[in-house]
């Protein structure tokens, strides 16, 4: 029996893990750690920008890049730290959000990402992969600078053996 103890590990810390669905849980997100300070691209089928409230709002097939980060969306709000309109302080994206850093990738209803802290909060039926392993819950909280995300609500893991 104590033989098999080293191949019955990764099986219980799966199942632990399994079996604790509600609690937070930190994981590492992207490969690489996105550059926060990167200009930020963004693209569109269509542009409105709202003069008065210092707001763009893109819709159709939006994707925002930055360095290696890749958002995509069907709409994305943009907020201007000013009324010049030359420095964005955050993204609001809805409709079928994904989130792509490096060979990981979540998937949410809704994102917001404060360009200025370097975070993003997606928000609804959270679904982050890595690899084969996947990641649900109810909210995700990703720290570009340090490659680190925290995921609340109902949590659920999905581990392979074998893999990080």
């Amino acid at each position: 029996m104590r033989r098999n103890m080293p191949m019955l590990r990764p099986l219980i810390t799966a199942l632990t893990l399994l079996a604790m669905p509600a609690m937070a849980q930190e994981v590492g997100f992207g490969g690489l750690k996105a550059d926060v300070s990167a200009p930020v691209e963004v693209a569109a089928d269509s542009l409105a920008v709202e003069q008065d409230s210092g707001r763009a709002v893109f819709t159709g097939n939006v994707v925002i890049g930055q360095g290696e980060m890749r958002l995509s969306a069907d709409e994305v709000t943009v907020e201007y730290a000013d009324a010049g309109q030359s420095r964005i302080k955050s993204l609001h994206a809805k409709g079928e959000v994904t989130l792509v850093s490096g060979e990981d990738a979540a998937e949410a209803a809704e994102a917001t990402y404060d360009v200025e802290s370097g975070h993003v909060t997606l928000i609804g039926d959270v679904v982050m992969t890595q690899g084969r392993n996947v990641l649900t819950g109810d909210r995700m909280q990703v720290d570009l600078a340090s490659g680190t995300a925290r995921v609340d609500g109902r949590v659920r893991s999905i581990l392979q053996p074998g893999e990080n």
